[in-house]
């Protein structure tokens, strides 16, 4: 099953970015990885990761984070949000073939990896924006998808799209596909992954960043 993972490998000619969003710098490819390919990498992951604890502290005080995450990226690039520096791993050989296959069909360069493990519907991620220092001013991102749909929602940031028709929406992601977050869209829209306490297996998300070294800031 390995060779599933092969760099070379590109995804089907049917795979294609399209838009999925008001948002048009939102755009889909849906079954960039096939349903067997998908499985085994999330199987691996969920498996193999070592999983850290999911608390941190912000301001003094100790949150517990609802999912589980780690963060891998080149050597001297470091990432941080709400304050907290995350521990930075280095790649794995399954995550290094998973980021070459999305840089060959994005045709972006990405420098680190966000893994995060929603073990269930409780689990989830509130309404942010990408839009750390560390990411630059034009962020690119791109989201793969592992194990059991879940909801993603967008909405526009308050004040910057009245009049323009734009408003939340919500759709699925289902495992294989790969999310792109184009330039612009951090800066005019904020995103979630909402609980949805009638789900009951897991999901992992893998978003693919450029971040920049710490000189360049």
């Amino acid at each position: 099953m390995a060779s599933l993972l092969l760099p070379s490998q590109q995804p089907s000619a049917m795979c294609n970015l399209k838009p999925v969003s008001a948002a048009s710098q939102l755009t889909l490819a849906a079954g960039f990885y096939s349903r067997d390919e998908s499985d085994w990498i999330y199987q691996c992951l969920q498996q193999q990761q070592s999983w850290p604890d999911n608390h941190y502290v912000m301001s003094g005080r100790r949150f517990e984070l609802p999912r589980l995450q780690t963060w891998h990226a080149d050597p001297g690039i470091v990432y941080s949000y709400s304050n907290n520096l995350l521990e930075t791993r280095g790649w794995s050989s399954l995550l290094l073939s998973i980021r070459r296959r999305v840089e060959m069909f994005t045709g972006h360069d990405f420098n680190a990896v966000l893994v995060n493990y929603y073990r269930d519907g409780m689990d989830y991620v509130g309404w942010h924006s990408d839009d750390e220092v560390e990411m630059g001013p034009a962020p690119v991102i791109a989201s793969l998808s592992l194990g059991q749909p879940r909801c993603f929602q967008v909405r526009p940031l308050q004040g910057g799209q009245e009049g323009q028709g734009e408003q939340e929406e919500t759709f699925l992601l289902d495992a294989g596909d790969l999310l792109l977050m184009a330039v612009g869209f951090q800066s005019r829209w904020q995103h979630r992954v909402p609980p949805q306490p009638d789900v009951t297996g897991g999901r992992i998300n893998l978003t693919f960043r450029r971040v920049l070294p710490p000189a360049a800031r």
